[in-house]
């Protein structure tokens, strides 16, 4: 494995990737960058590459904070400084794993010095070492929410705070932050993309001839990584060169009135939350201009700021896409071009042109009526197959809402995630017990107890403590778990009438966006006419589970017990896979079921399988009208599970339904 790092300037297109990596380059205050895209588009090449073109840092000696002689930070742990000289050296790339710990990123308590020597002594993190460098987080959307946080928080403040163990300590924590991330695996939370200063979307190149250079440098590369590297070091040295020059000229850039007015009005005609994204558009343009050699900030850096500013910050539910109208941005800049300053006088201004007044009307795009007028469906019951879609009816769905929240019984180990109760790396700590396995998780005052009583007898004779294996004990942390919540639902033509198809369709949705906010993994099963299909296996990603659900005909038979046995089969694959994450079943059906003159018996065998497995399960009663026969109310019964129609799905009372229901003895062995 080659240690020579593959150029910056060698890579083939993604200019606005290049560009807002360069951006945080020159300033680490804009506040990192989001890489979104598809796997295999060289997101994780370019983010190293552009580590070495980083100027060099020069650090105290011996300082593990790397703390700039010129300046030392006053709160260091291992300061206080007086040496002026200092080291230079290359400024780090520090990449953060997925499973990465909270006590890895910022530090803890030194164990194995306190346990030995009897001293307190602090153990910085990642985040120290990332300092004056690059923190690098590839699939940033699949760390737990906590590290997350910490992470962004570390970043927006420049400072790490670390209070645990009874260590107390500050230190400075400046560096770019760069995650990248596969939106097919999942998204991260609108609260969290919005700490990101700026967010690119990339993806492979269409075009043939680009994609055969991509390979072609590849292959030389792979071939002789050194000579490779030596044909494009003059570009990567005048790149290195124009970052430094970039960075020094970036205090004197003015940020005029008029450039500033643009970015204000840019970001409330685009309605984003709160002033971060004025803060941020700011100090891209800034750089921007910087970049560019520039004193002043124009137009055309207000525009560019826009573009990789405000994306990710528009998105108002899970479902919405990250992206910008360009025709809204530039009505917008165009309004408030050459605005004259507001007078300082009394009275109001009679041109009208006011922030508030006039404008361009505001795009509100929520009217849905007519959308689905040419899809008004048919009752007629015997569409012929499951996967066509040649004649079946489609209804959109309805507006999502809040529903109530649906627990697996009993206490799992799964992932951490904001759904059920578990054993969790994260929580708060309820007992110690002796290691089940490898030691993970030390639980310090247990331990010590644990020894206290034999050191006498151990002949203990300094401050070090006298521990043997028996002593040691560990934290049990209680916290709450993701699940896969795996939806089956019924598209048979008993539920194809537009509009309650709309409104299981817009409980479903509501449920999805549950499932997201609470970080769970999604699959769905449907069935109609004369099977059931995986319309989608378990997946992060519940846009994709939107998409599906959008896009799910109606008609035909009603094969229950065909739904069913694949869910069945489907969370039998899933345990092997992920033999921690508990599964949450949702049947979304009327509870009828044709085929045979056994088919409500075949459903309740299926049923009874599930039952068996101990899946936990809810039943979204879907039956409507003044007879109502309690099939989906049966259903719930032979799956072991309360049934909820679809008015219930938002009363106050269902949060207790899973939570109080008594689960059957397979499920609380399971459990």
């Amino acid at each position: 494995m080659t240690d020579v790092r593959y150029p910056f300037t060698a890579i083939v297109g993604m200019p606005d990737l290049r560009l807002g990596l360069l951006l945080n380059a020159v300033s680490p205050a804009v506040g990192g960058v989001l890489v979104r895209g598809e796997k295999g588009t060289a997101k994780s090449t370019m983010v190293r590459a552009l580590a070495g073109l980083l100027p060099s840092i020069a650090t105290v000696p011996g300082c593990r904070f790397a703390c700039d002689p010129a300046g030392p930070d006053p709160q260091c742990p291992d300061g206080p400084h007086a040496e002026p000289a200092g080291d230079e050296r290359a400024a780090y790339l520090v990449e953060l794993p997925v499973g990465v710990s909270e006590d890895r990123i910022v530090g803890s308590l030194d164990l194995e010095r306190a346990l030995a020597e009897g001293v307190k002594a602090y153990e910085p993190g990642l985040l120290a070492k990332a300092h004056r460098g690059v923190l690098y987080i590839d699939e940033v959307n699949l760390l737990q929410d906590h590290v997350v946080d910490l992470l962004l928080d570390a970043a927006a403040m420049g400072r790490s705070y670390v209070e645990r163990e009874g260590v107390s300590v500050r230190h400075a924590a400046r560096f770019l932050l760069v995650g990248t991330m596969n939106p097919e695996e999942g998204e991260l939370r609108p609260q969290l993309l919005d700490r990101f200063g700026l967010t690119v979307e990339i993806a492979a190149t269409r075009d043939p001839e680009e994609r055969a250079e991509v390979v072609r440098r590849r292959l030389a590369y792979d071939a002789d990584p050194a000579g490779f590297a030596a044909r494009f070091a003059a570009e990567e040295d005048a790149l290195a060169e124009r970052i430094t020059t970039a960075r020094e000229l970036l205090p004197r850039v003015e940020l005029t009135d008029l450039a500033l007015r643009q970015i204000t009005a840019v970001c409330a005609a685009f309605e984003v939350d709160g002033l971060r994204a004025d803060i941020v558009m700011a100090r891209t343009a800034v750089a921007l201009a910087a970049w560019e050699g520039r004193t002043e900030v124009l137009e055309e850096d207000v525009r560019k700021a826009a573009q990789l500013a405000l994306p990710h910050r528009r998105r108002r539910n899970p479902f919405d896409a990250p992206g910008l109208d360009e025709e809204q941005l530039d009505r917008t800049l165009d309004e408030h071009r050459d605005e004259p300053e507001p007078p300082e006088g009394d009275g109001p201004d009679d041109s009208g042109g006011g922030p508030d007044g006039g404008g361009a009307p505001e795009p509100q795009g929520d009217a849905p009526d007519g959308s689905a007028a040419s899809e008004e469906p048919s009752e007629e019951p015997n569409v012929p197959s499951q996967g066509g879609s040649s004649n079946a009816p489609v209804a959109s769905a309805g507006e999502p809402y809040r529903t109530r929240l649906f627990k697996v019984p009993g206490t799992g180990k799964g992932a951490q995630g904001r759904r059920s109760p578990a054993e969790t790396d994260g929580g708060h700590t309820i007992r110690a017990r002796r290691p089940q396995g490898l030691l993970s998780r030390l639980h310090l005052s247990a331990t010590l107890q644990a020894a206290a009583p034999h050191q006498v007898a151990r002949g203990r004779d300094s401050r070090a403590l006298r521990l043997r294996k028996d002593d040691f004990r560990e934290q049990v942390r209680q916290g709450r778990e993701s699940n896969l919540v795996l939806f089956v639902v019924d598209a048979s033509g008993s539920m194809a009438a537009r509009q309650r198809m709309t409104a299981v369709k817009g409980a479903v949705l509501s449920l999805l966006m549950d499932a997201y906010q609470r970080r769970d993994k999604i699959g769905m099963v449907t069935f109609r006419g004369a099977g059931a299909e995986l319309a989608l296996p378990p997946t992060s990603s519940v846009e994709v589970g939107a998409a599906r659900l959008e896009q799910l005909p109606t008609g035909g038979r009603t094969p229950l017990a065909a739904g069913l046995l694949r869910a069945h089969e489907t969370l039998r694959i899933e345990r092997m896979r992920d033999p921690h994450r508990r599964p949450l079943l949702v049947v979304v059906t009327d509870g009828r079921a044709t085929g045979g003159r056994d088919a409500l018996a075949q459903a309740g065998r299926a049923a009874g399988l599930l039952a068996a497995q101990g899946t936990a399960s809810v039943v979204l009663d879907c039956e409507s009208g003044h007879v109502r026969l309690g099939l989906a109310r049966t259903l719930a019964g032979q799956l072991g599970g309360p049934a909820v129609t679809l008015d219930e799905l938002r009363a106050e009372g269902v949060a207790a339904l899973v939570h109080a229901h008594r689960p059957s003895s397979s499920l609380r062995k399971a459990a």
